[in-house]
């Protein structure tokens, strides 16, 4: 077995979460694809004295991010959308006139798995670039079984290709075709008694999504879909309260949602109700920003009750076009006022924590897997400091650096 030891470095452990604890001139041992040991480099055992060395130069080492909120499997793009936006027109609005996702189902039924993977490639490159190394990537955009399974195969070639873990998520109930105006019941029959299950039996779903919101899916028709999610044993989470307070939150909160996300307009009294499931917020503020919002989520409620919060890019054509997750850090700190710390913690262990892989990845601790990243910084807040700069110089995935990555 491989061993090696990084050395010199300024470590983030993470396993706190967001309590900003800091091991300098610390050394991780690594075995294989694990981490087996942590701690100051003069403790370091002797069992690892012949073991490769690898100088930290002092750089901040991370856990490998984590994207635990994307759409980067779709066809086209939507310029003209923001363009007309820019202009006065609302999301909610352009959605009506068959724009927003329709569009992109338009161009994404169109597609094949491989044009799909192809487009979607240089967005993944940009996360990576960033020192991701898990990343969860939703359908959404087919809104028929053949098209939601292509995207979903897409996404599965796309990160084997490029050496990253993924978890695909099934979001099926995304937004209500054209061909159902009128009929959503109808379609949400559709979605758990074809769709899902076909995705399901096929080896592609590994947690199951819901839109719920008025231009999208009630709460009742949600409940559907997560009901037969249980029934098939997969997890659920919801995009719940981004443009109103449907509910959507605390019903998925009451069924042990791995995570809600956007969450702007849940109110700061049910949060209490959230904290007692363990469901994970998951803010995405690149959506705020790109649709102009004004209703912040709850974020002094969300630290007061404990729970935890995490970031992601919400990578997709019409109303997150981010690639950047340490754009999305200082987003989370300018818009919605969390703190660096908390900001890393959501790009890490809470993002491990809304994907259900706390066990393995989101934080340096011996039992984990080896995915690390390492930061030409002399502190964590750097990386939600700066905008458009990128001082990852080495990133490692179970163990191995990924290659161009600037290995130390």
């Amino acid at each position: 077995m491989y061993i090696q030891v990084l050395h010199n470095g300024l470590l983030a452990p993470m396993t706190n979460g967001a309590d900003g604890h800091l091991q300098p001139c610390g050394s991780v041992a690594i075995e294989g694809e694990r981490i087996a040991w942590v701690g100051p480099d003069a403790d370091l055992p002797d069992r690892y004295a012949r073991a490769e060395r690898i100088d930290c130069h002092g750089h901040l080492l991370t856990p490998g991010l984590i994207d635990c909120h994307t759409h980067l499997v779709y066809g086209a793009n939507r310029s003209e959308e923001f363009e007309r936006r820019l202009k006065g027109a609302g999301y909610a609005e352009i959605a009506r006139q068959g724009g927003g996702i329709m569009a992109t189902v338009s161009a994404t039924r169109s597609a094949s798995v491989n044009d799909l993977a192809t487009q979607a490639r240089p967005r993944l490159r940009a996360l990576m670039a960033e020192g991701v190394t898990t990343v969860e990537i939703k359908s959404g955009y087919g809104l028929e079984r053949d098209a939601e399974i292509r995207m979903l195969e897409a996404a599965g070639r796309l990160c084997r290709d490029a050496g990253i873990r993924c978890q695909r998520t099934f979001l099926g109930a995304h937004a209500l075709p054209t061909e159902f105006a009128g009929r959503a019941d109808e379609y949400i029959e559709l979605v758990c008694d074809d769709m899902l299950p076909a995705a399901a039996n096929a080896g592609l779903v590994d947690a199951v999504d819901v839109f719920c919101e008025g231009i999208a899916f009630s709460v009742a028709q949600a409940e559907r879909v997560f009901d037969k999610a249980a029934q098939m044993g997969l997890p659920v989470k919801c995009h719940a309260e981004q443009l109103s307070n449907t509910g959507g939150a605390l019903m998925s909160a009451s069924r042990r949602a791995l995570s809600v996300d956007h969450i702007e307009y849940l109110p700061p009294g049910d949060v209490g109700k959230l904290a007692m499931s363990g469901t994970v917020a998951v803010l995405l503020p690149g959506a705020f920003y790109f649709l102009g919002e004004t209703q912040r989520p709850p974020v002094a409620a969300l630290r007061r009750h404990g729970v935890p919060i995490a970031l992601a890019t919400d990578a997709n054509p019409g109303s997150s076009p981010v690639f950047s997750p340490l754009v999305i850090m200082n987003m989370g700190c300018i818009l919605f006022r969390l703190t660096p710390a908390e900001a890393l913690a959501g790009f890490t262990i809470n993002a491990a924590l809304a994907l259900g892989l706390s066990d393995r990845i989101g934080s340096i601790e011996a039992g984990k897997l080896a995915d690390l990243a390492l930061w030409d910084c002399r502190h964590p807040a750097e990386l939600s400091y700066h905008v458009g700069l990128n001082p990852c110089v080495g990133v490692m995935a179970g163990g191995q650096w990924r290659d161009g990555s600037g290995r130390p």
